[in-house]
């Protein structure tokens, strides 16, 4: 019989243009939180964009047409009366169901990327480091991850783009200029520094600014995790490599750290 070379049934990680796609363990439990926080948000961690964006436009839209933001400003006031007044009943029943399905799948994907990363390391698949095209070029590299969270603290998305991770810092960057126009954010920072907060809280949209607190440590906290995964792939390929082409076979190399 002929022997098949082995092929690997998996990738570890895809390098393209636009950012880098890999697997690699997360905690179910914290992927649940981020969707509970914003539903969308726990599936982009898991580089799932367009279910993540689809549950992040039906989430700005049932919110925006519910006045849920609105009702939650006034329910932590103790003003419930108001509360009950602004929210849209025809809108708000069809926010539950979506809701927790964000929750659950988001959950649900990240216990099965969990598996498939296992499988996926076990068969020790190469990874293509570098693409290139004639617009733009993209390679594997190792960056600081607290360098990376000051550039996401100065503005979301920056961050990503640093890491390259155009798709998320093109939704953060965009996400957050069009929130802090439609909330007046910028204005109201200004009248606030001036001492006027009575026009600081008369200005400010807060249906639209409570979406910015999510939004902002999502970008810190995706740029700070995809940074730190990028360098253990980066150290991955390299012990790989090392392994392959130049090791000895009785010399006991370090283990890769996704190995660990």
């Amino acid at each position: 019989m002929l022997h098949m070379a082995h092929k690997p049934r998996r990738r570890i990680a895809f390098v393209s243009l636009i950012g880098i796609t890999q697997l690699h363990l997360s905690n179910p439990l914290i992927i649940a939180w981020w969707s509970a926080a914003f539903p969308g948000f726990g599936h982009l961690l898991l580089s799932k964009y367009i279910r993540g964006f689809m549950l992040i436009g039906w989430e700005m839209l049932i919110n925006t047409q519910t006045h849920l933001n609105e009702a939650m400003v006034y329910t932590f006031l103790g003003q419930f009366e108001h509360a009950s007044e602004v929210l849209n009943i025809r809108w708000m029943s069809m926010y539950a169901p979506v809701y927790l399905f964000a929750i659950y799948d988001s959950y649900r994907t990240s216990v099965d990327i969990n598996h498939q990363f296992v499988l996926a390391k076990r068969e020790n698949a190469p990874i293509d480091i570098f693409t290139m095209s004639g617009i733009e070029f993209n390679y594997l590299d190792k960056r600081s991850p607290w360098l990376v969270v000051a550039w996401s603290l100065l503005m979301p998305g920056i961050g990503q783009l640093y890491t390259h991770r155009i798709i998320n810092a093109f939704f953060g960057l965009g996400s957050w200029i069009v929130l802090s126009y439609f909330s007046h954010l910028l204005e109201g920072i200004q009248y606030m520094l001036m001492g006027d907060w009575t026009r600081t809280a008369t200005v400010v949209e807060m249906k639209w600014l409570l979406f910015l607190p999510s939004l902002y440590g999502f970008a810190v906290y995706d740029a700070y995790v995809s940074t730190v995964e990028y360098n253990k792939l980066f150290d991955h390929d390299q012990i790989r490599w090392l392994q392959t082409d130049h090791q000895p076979s009785n010399y006991p190399f370090p283990k890769s750290p996704l190995l660990k």
